[in-house]
């Protein structure tokens, strides 16, 4: 049978890389299942998954590429620095 998990993942910076790594694979050894798919969906506008290898200093490489990437303009849409993304994810 199929579970769904709803993980919540607290943010301090604007910019922030977040290994979720762990906390997905500990719940995966948890499940009662030996087959299957493990989906993850963030609904937030402003936040991203990545798969990515995260040896020392790849999180702060990566922000600093996005930053390159990125011009700073002045963004219409409101955006509230508290808010906390949501990871929804099913095995």
């Amino acid at each position: 049978m199929a579970e769904m998990k709803i993980l919540a993942v607290e943010t301090r910076d604007k910019d922030q890389v977040i290994d979720i790594t762990d906390t997905i694979e500990q719940h995966l050894r948890n499940v009662q299942q030996e087959n299957g798919l493990c989906t993850i969906f963030v609904p937030h506008t402003t936040c991203a998954v990545a798969a990515m290898d995260l040896d020392p200093g790849t999180d702060l490489d990566f922000l600093d590429a996005l930053r390159r990437l990125l011009p700073p303009i002045r963004y219409r849409h409101p955006h509230d620095p508290a808010t906390r993304p949501t990871i929804f994810w099913r095995p």
